[in-house]
């Protein structure tokens, strides 16, 4: 498998959200009669999305706001707003930082200590909405966060770095034991990020809840630039749907795949269950929204390494209420408004009644698909970005 690159030395051809598209089956459907809802971690969601957890799209506020509208946001515990009682003078600063001193800005605001009692309180603040609660941590600190926001009334914990193995090894510090972290909460756990079959299913043995799978494809992240790892996510995806399946069929236990990051437009969320995905998880998407803390600026959950940072400060603009990104009506083309709306459209045209039948429809390796017929749209975009 794999094509040669050079002598005595083979590379798998992966394909990304741009080189495939969805085939039509036989029979369509009434949009109104599809089912998105989803299940993860004994939870049900009627929008099967997590709003990805970066201090520029998850506050406890848009954290209610999403929740209200049926899906889940995740409040990255390493952030902001637990390090800070008033986060909101910090991302000012942020977000009116020159340009080619933001990183080193961002370096130093997280140099602040994450505060035990602030992580209880924003906790408490989303729960006395009425949500689900979702919190994520490195694995660094997961035995130290864990019990805190299982006490706190969190929902779900999320354990989260660039890269999540199984087989973590190190000679100057004790490695996380996922296992051992799965046993001793009450509240699922869902670990990321992967990107391959194996590591899948090494994951999925340690009692996981859920499976976040990309590297570095997020709009933010630069991974792939700094570190040059990482899978497209169309073979991610697929990759790790075949360990959930395989896992599912050996144990009977079903761990939810959820892609996280890479999906620009409603498209690219369609692909990604077509691809085996149960969830996604989107950030960029939701920056735009009108609740979204940081007026419309994105920055990477690496930006603020110290030492070597993996994240850009980014400014999408803000496009709408929440409400209208996911279910419209739409005032744009692109697809980055009615997602929900476009999600039911695409597989209705495709004859699937939910997710799981979403998961079996045919793909085209198809990299023609965005410029086949397109050249006028290409010149206005070209037009626009050139003003």
């Amino acid at each position: 498998m794999g094509m040669w690159i050079g002598r005595g030395r083979k590379a798998r051809v992966c394909y990304g959200f741009d080189d495939i598209s969805l085939v039509p089956g036989g029979i369509t459907l009434n949009p109104a009669d599809v089912d998105i809802s989803v299940d993860i971690a004994g939870k049900r969601l009627e929008v099967p999305i997590l709003a990805a957890a970066m201090d520029g799209v998850v506050d406890t506020h848009f954290a209610i706001a999403f929740g209200k509208a049926g899906g889940l946001a995740v409040l990255n515990l390493m952030g902001i707003y637990t390090r800070y009682k008033d986060p909101y003078a910090v991302i000012e600063k942020i977000i009116s930082c020159p340009s080619d001193k933001a990183t080193a800005l961002i370096q130093k605001i997280y140099q602040e200590p994450v505060k035990e009692q602030l992580i209880v309180e924003r906790i408490q603040e989303i729960k006395k909405a009425g949500v689900l609660c979702a919190v994520s941590s490195i694995p660094q600190d997961a035995e130290r966060f864990g019990p805190i926001v299982q006490d706190a009334g969190a929902d779900i914990f999320v354990v989260q770095s660039t890269v999540t193995t199984a087989k973590h090894l190190s000679s100057t510090y004790k490695p996380l034991d996922l296992k051992k972290l799965c046993l001793s909460l009450k509240i699922p756990v869902i670990a990321g990020n992967c990107v391959t079959y194996q590591v899948a299913l090494d994951l999925m043995e340690t009692g996981i809840s859920g499976l976040l799978v990309g590297i570095g494809p997020g709009a933010a992240c630069t991974t792939r630039e700094v570190l040059g790892i990482g899978v497209p996510q169309v073979a991610a995806t697929s990759d790790c749907a075949a360990a959930r399946d395989f896992f599912y069929k050996r144990t009977g236990r079903y761990v939810p795949i959820i892609t996280d990051g890479g999906m620009i437009t409603s498209g690219d969320i369609c692909k990604a269950f077509a691809c085996g995905a149960d969830l996604v998880m989107v950030g960029s998407a939701f920056v735009r929204a009108e609740e979204a803390p940081a007026k419309g600026y994105h920055w990477g959950m690496a930006t603020s390494d110290e030492n070597l940072p993996r994240g850009t400060r980014i400014r999408l603009g803000t496009s709408g209420p929440v409400k209208q990104i996911l279910f419209g009506p739409s005032t744009t083309d692109d697809g980055s408004q009615n997602l929900m709306g476009a999600l039911r459209l695409s597989m209705a045209s495709l004859g699937v009644r939910d997710i799981k039948e979403m998961q079996l429809v045919e793909i085209a390796i198809a990299p023609s698909i965005k410029t086949e017929g397109k050249i006028y749209q290409v010149a206005k975009k070209q037009a626009i970005n050139g003003k």
